[in-house]
C-alpha cells in the first residue's frame, strides 16, 4: 500500500514500483528474522509503518526536489534523500534500545498507562479498516463475512484432529475472495465503473505482474548513493519515536496474544536496539519508509491463535523468497487492497482488545482511573483526527511555520493515536495521586515481570538462541 501511494508522488513508473515493493518484501524479512532471533524473539512480523508517510511526503514536496524536469531523475533523488534521512534517524532506536535508556522509561508505564495505548495501536488505524472496504463493498463486505464464518463460527470444524479452518481462515478466505474479484474483472464488470471503483476492485490495475521481473536480489545502495540533509532527518526522527512508541504496545499485545510474560524492560529496549538496525537497513536498501511491528499480523496470533516464533521465522523465509522471485510477489501484491481492509476490520479489533484486557489487572471502580483512560483513549482519537481533517482542508498541518523540520516533527507525533495516548496516560498516571494507587494502577501484577529473573517463565521465552546469554546476560 505504501509504495503504491508514494513511488507515483515521487515521479516513478510502475518498475519503480515493482522494485520498492520487492525491496521492503525482502528487506522486512530480514528484519523479522532479526527480531525474532535476537531481538524481543516474540512472534512478531515486522512491516512498513504508516507513522513515516509525514515526513516523506514533506521531503517529496521539497522544492529542490520538485523543481528536477525529468521524472526518474526525480524518483532517484527523492529517494536517495529519503533514504539519508532513515539512516540518520534509525540512531535514536538504536541508541535508546542499545544504551537500555528504553528499559528506564519504560518502568514509567503501568498496566492502566499501556491500556489506551495498545488499544488504539488497533482502534487508531481504523481508517484503514470499513472506509477502504466502502470503496468496493461487493468485495470487501464478503471477505468480512467469510473470514468471521472461518476463524469463528467454523473454528471446530476438524480435518485429522487439526482446526484446519481456524488456522488457515485467512489463507481460505483470500483465495476464494480473490478468485471471485477475478471472475468480475474477467467477466467485465467493471468495464464501464468509475477510475476510482476500478482501482479498489479490479485484479489487474496494480501494474506490477508485467512490470516485474522473474528473479531480482536487491541490494544496498541500489537507488545510489544516499544524500543527508538536516531538515529531512529531524523530521523523519519524530517517525522512528512513534514508531518506537507503537512498537512497544505491539510488543506487549503479542506477547499477551502468544501466552508469553510480559516482555521486561530489557527485553523490550533490546527489541527496540534491533528496530533500529531494521531502520537503517531500511535505509541502505531504500524500501521508502521505515519498520515497525506489523499490526495485523499481531491480531493474527488472536485469531489462529499460533504463537510459535519458527511459524514466523519461516514466514520471514518466504518474504525472501518471494521478494527476490518478482513475479510471484507481484503476483500477491496484485490482491485488491479492499480484501486486506475487510480483514484489518477484525484484526486490528483482536488488537484493540487486547489492550482493553488489561483492565482486568487494575481498579476500575477508581475514579482517577476511569479519569486517566477516558481522557487518553479519547484525546487519542480525537487529536489525530482534528490534525487529519486540518491536512485534508488546508493540505499542510496545523504545524505550519518557516521551519520545515519543526512542522514535520509535531505533525507526525500528533498524528499518531498510540503516540497521542501515551503522551497523555502517562503523564497523568504518573502525576495524579500516583504515590496511593500502586495497586489500583496494577503495579504489583506488573512488578513480577519487570525484570529478567522476576518470573521464571521469562528465559524459555526471552533467552538469545546459540548460548549467546554468556556473552549478553540479561539485567
Amino acid at each position: 500500500m505504501i509504495p503504491s501511494f508514494l513511488v507515483p508522488l515521487m515521479g516513478g513508473t510502475d518498475d519503480d514500483k515493482v522494485r520498492v515493493v520487492q525491496t521492503l518484501l525482502f528487506v522486512e524479512g530480514i528484519n523479522t528474522l532479526l527480531q525474532t532471533l535476537f531481538g524481543t524473539r516474540l512472534p512478531t512480523v515486522i512491516g512498513g509503518s504508516y507513522a513515516f508517510m509525514v515526513p516523506i511526503i514533506s521531503i517529496i514536496h521539497d522544492t529542490t526536489l520538485l523543481n528536477i524536469e525529468d521524472n526518474h531523475m526525480r524518483f532517484l533523488y527523492t529517494m536517495r534523500a529519503v533514504q539519508g534521512a532513515l539512516i540518520v534517524a534509525s540512531s535514536i532506536q538504536i541508541i535508546l534500545g542499545y544504551s537500555q535508556m528504553w528499559a528506564i522509561c519504560t518502568r514509567f508505564f503501568s498496566p492502566l498507562g499501556m491500556i489506551p495505548v495498545i488499544a488504539l495501536v488497533g482502534f487508531g488505524l481504523f481508517d484503514k479498516g470499513f472506509p477502504v472496504v466502502g470503496r468496493c463493498v461487493e468485495i470487501g463486505i464478503p471477505m468480512l463475512i467469510l473470514f468471521i464464518a472461518f476463524s469463528q463460527y467454523l473454528k471446530n470444524f476438524h480435518t485429522k484432529q487439526l482446526p484446519i479452518l481456524e488456522r488457515f481462515a485467512l489463507i481460505i478466505s483470500i483465495t476464494v475472495i480473490w478468485a471471485y474479484a477475478h471472475l468480475l474483472t474477467a467477466s467485465g464488470a467493471y468495464k464501464h465503473r468509475p477510475e476510482l471503483t476500478q482501482l479498489n476492485c479490479r485484479t489487474d490495475k496494480a501494474n506490477l505482474i508485467s512490470s516485474a521481473p522473474w528473479i531480482k536480489i536487491p541490494y544496498p545502495l541500489q537507488w545510489g548513493a544516499p544524500t543527508f540533509d538536516a531538515g529531512h532527518a529531524f523530521g523523519m526522527m519524530a517517525a522512528v519515536l512513534v514508531s518506537l512508541i507503537e512498537s512497544t504496545g505491539s510488543y506487549k499485545a503479542a506477547a499477551r496474544l502468544a501466552s508469553a510474560t510480559p516482555p521486561p524492560a530489557h527485553i523490550l529496549s533490546r527489541g527496540i536496539g534491533w528496530q533500529g538496525i531494521g531502520i537503517l537497513l531500511d535505509g541502505l536498501f531504500g524500501t521508502l519508509t521505515g519498520s515497525t511491528v506489523s499490526v495485523e499480523n499481531v491480531g493474527l496470533l488472536g485469531s489462529t491463535r499460533v504463537g510459535s516464533r519458527r511459524v514466523i521465522q519461516i514466514s520471514a523465509g518466504f518474504m525472501i523468497f518471494f521478494s527476490i522471485l518478482g513475479k510471484f510477489g507481484a503476483l500477491f501484491a496484485s490482491i485488491p487492497f479492499t480484501i486486506f481492509a475487510a480483514v484489518y476490520c477484525v484484526l486490528f479489533g483482536i488488537v484493540a482488545s487486547v489492550g482493553l484486557s488489561f483492565m482486568q489487572f487494575t481498579n476500575m471502580n477508581s475514579m482517577r482511573n476511569l479519569f486517566i483512560i477516558g481522557v487518553a483513549l479519547f484525546l487519542g482519537l480525537s487529536v489525530p483526527e482534528y490534525y487529519r481533517e486540518y491536512t485534508a482542508k488546508a493540505l499542510h498541518g496545523p504545524a505550519h511555520t518557516r521551519a520545515v523540520w519543526f512542522n514535520d516533527f509535531l505533525n507526525t507525533i500528533f498524528f499518531s493515536s498510540p503516540t497521542v495516548a501515551l503522551i497523555v496516560a502517562v503523564l497523568l498516571d504518573n502525576t495524579l495521586d500516583y504515590k496511593d494507587s500502586a495497586r489500583d494502577r496494577g503495579m504489583p501484577w506488573w512488578a513480577n515481570f519487570r525484570t529478567f529473573k522476576g518470573d521464571s517463565r521469562s528465559e524459555e521465552f526471552y533467552s538469545l538462541p546459540f548460548n549467546l546469554n554468556r556473552f549478553f546476560p540479561p539485567s
